[in-house]
């Protein structure tokens, strides 16, 4: 793709610093790389495995400060300002691209880009006024939801319309946000979602299909092995079209709503590795954050293959007794050195298991300690 290739013990710029910068860190350093973040927040949690650089995400001062001496960028969150990465991306290679970042950054250019390439997305309909949500309304109808066209993680920004006589709350509750889209509510049997690595050479590595839960909409549990060889393949087809659209470099998660028939639409694209795909760490060959950092540097991307059937379980709002679940056989914690707060992602088991039977009782006693600490308990 005509960038250098960084050297051995290279310096990567990560734009933000929560625990997914923190664990490409700790990815990155037994392959001898260096890292500086550049987060808000001084005691980011990925400062323990790096050098961090403390400022707005989009302040050019932060970025020069960030990009000094290091030899490429990526980012771990998609809301990074696109003019701030598209800054760097002038002095340093920048993988993923500014166009995979904005694109993810737009709900309606996300559903656009599905529609060039012939893949499924609910219907849907730019609103930007309260007429337009009414018009929008008698074409898409009811059930839907209406949604930010940016932001809005974990089941922020959105609100369910039941019937068109919602409409009227539904603009009053969001239209001050700005720019919205509605779309159809697909019925839905599961949230799945794959994750797909690409190199700079254009090398693909997929991962399997996870089953999602969520509850309030945030993310609680992911779970792998999910489905047929039929799905992972049409999961993947989907994956690899989008990589290829976007010239995209690094992981990209791709979260889907299956249906009756079986088939696969799209939801929503994340430029970057992903919740759902932390049970790579200890349950596939090759972890989604080492092969992030693998595509960036241009070097062979590793085998995304399970290693043994699995399940993650975030920890939302405080932590769970340590030492009961390191007790549990198959059960690795990670703790995101985070302070304790209502529907904040702290931390996350991964469960293993040689077979589904005993994943199923393993992950009945993970998720009955975890249970045990209220959310809004301190650690």
């Amino acid at each position: 793709m005509g960038e250098p290739i960084p050297p051995p013990r290279a310096c990567v710029a990560v734009l933000g610093g929560g625990q997914l910068g923190r664990m490409l860190g700790l990815a990155g350093i037994p392959m001898g790389l260096r890292f500086r973040f550049l987060d808000p927040v001084a005691g980011a949690p990925a400062g323990a495995v790096g050098d961090l650089v403390v400022g707005g995400l989009g302040d050019r001062a932060a970025l020069d400060r960030v990009a000094e001496g290091a030899h490429v960028v990526t980012y771990e969150w998609e809301g990074v300002p696109a003019d701030g990465a598209r800054y760097l991306a002038d002095r340093l290679p920048l993988f993923p691209s500014a166009r995979s970042l904005a694109v993810s950054q737009d709900r309606v250019a996300e559903k656009r880009l599905c529609g060039d390439l012939g893949i499924a997305t609910a219907p849907f309909a730019a609103v930007d006024d309260r007429a337009a949500l009414h018009s929008a309304l008698g074409t898409i109808g009811t059930p839907a939801i209406l949604k930010t066209r940016s932001g809005g993680y974990d089941g922020k920004g959105q609100f369910r319309l039941d019937a068109p006589g919602d409409a009227d709350a539904a603009w009053d509750a969001l239209g001050p946000l700005g720019h919205l889209v509605l779309e159809a509510r697909v019925a839905f049997t599961r949230e799945l979602s794959v994750l797909a690595c690409r190199g700079r050479d254009g090398e693909v590595a997929v991962y399997p299909v996870a089953a999602n839960i969520h509850e309030g909409g945030i993310l609680r549990v992911s779970r792998v092995p999910t489905v047929g060889r039929s799905s992972q393949a049409a999961a993947a087809a989907i994956a690899r079209r989008l990589l290829e659209a976007l010239d995209h470099v690094g992981v990209l998660c791709v979260e889907l709503f299956e249906t009756g028939d079986g088939s696969l639409v799209v939801n929503e694209l994340a430029p970057r590795v992903h919740n759902s795909g932390h049970w790579t760490i200890e349950g596939a060959v090759t972890s989604q954050f080492e092969n992030h950092l693998r595509a960036i540097l241009g070097l062979p991307l590793g085998a995304p293959t399970l290693v043994m059937p699995n399940a993650m379980v975030n920890c939302i709002g405080a932590l769970p007794d340590r030492e009961a679940i390191l007790g549990i056989a198959g059960a690795h914690l990670h703790d995101y050195d985070k302070s304790p707060r209502a529907e904040r992602k702290v931390g996350h088991v991964t469960v293993l298991a040689d077979d589904e039977a005993t994943l199923d009782e393993r992950l009945d006693r993970v998720e009955h300690v975890i249970r045990a600490r209220p959310s809004h308990a301190a650690s």
